[in-house]
């Protein structure tokens, strides 16, 4: 279990895993939760790596920390993740197997688990990267889900994309080799003045690359940390408000 009072913003010295490892129907899970009971729950989308991915691991132990069920699904249902020693020239195939947008029956099994096996009844949902474009589909899909946030993700070729049902925060990083500013406006910040019709917040934080949120404590830069720390409380306080 997590202790509420004890991560804030992230910041541990030693970090071991917290939660628990759970069978769900046909995928597997990591779940952590709070020291005290809450019907509050978040989904924690994991990005190419992966929900074994010790990063992804510590943001689910931090999110329990705020005082949520926090559960992190195997959304590749047991196929192999991206590794690092693969080859960047196959990462288009890898995708094909792999697509963020066909994550609704995953998602469905993991909301009846937390209803059901949990007594959640407020359900937010986060993702990362290959995540973040899972949540920004879910956000359209799926009304069960209070709340969302897409931490470099996005839908970029379904005329749909702004038509979301609750409430989405879109984070990015200002040097994000894969979503540039102008994809971001373009793409996304224009269109969702225009058609949206639930809450949403756009915002861009400054020097920071593709997956700078996730970083453990040892992996982040003095320089990086304070938008990194402030990344996560704006995600926290976003989920807070709506979940």
């Amino acid at each position: 279990m997590a202790d509420p009072f004890l991560y804030d913003s992230g910041e541990r010295t030693l970090y071991g895993c917290l939660g628990h490892e759970v069978q769900i129907e046909h995928i597997k899970a990591y779940v952590c939760r709070p020291s005290f009971f809450t019907d509050k729950a978040v989904i924690v989308v994991h990005d190419i790596f992966g929900w074994l991915f010790p990063d992804i691991r510590y943001i689910v132990d931090l999110i329990a920390g705020h005082g949520y069920i926090t559960i992190c699904p195997d959304f590749f249902k047991g196929t192999d993740p991206w590794k690092t020693t693969d080859h960047w020239a196959d990462f288009a195939d890898w995708m094909k197997n792999h697509d963020p947008t066909k994550v609704d029956r995953e998602a469905d099994v993991v909301l009846k688990y937390l209803k059901e096996q949990c007594g959640a009844k407020k359900i937010g949902i986060v993702g990362f990267s290959w995540g973040g474009m899972a949540v920004h589909h879910l956000m359209l899909k799926n009304p069960q889900l209070t709340a969302g946030v897409s931490l470099y993700g996005i839908i970029r070729d379904s005329e749909e994309r702004y038509n979301l049902l609750n409430p989405t925060f879109f984070i990015f990083g200002e040097k994000d080799h894969t979503i540039s500013y102008d994809q971001v406006s373009c793409c996304t910040g224009n269109k969702l003045k225009q058609y949206c019709k639930v809450a949403y917040k756009l915002k861009v934080y400054p020097g920071q690359v593709h997956g700078f949120a996730q970083l453990k404590p040892e992996d982040m830069k003095p320089d990086d940390k304070p938008y990194i720390e402030e990344a996560r409380r704006d995600m926290i306080d976003w989920i807070k408000m709506f979940t």
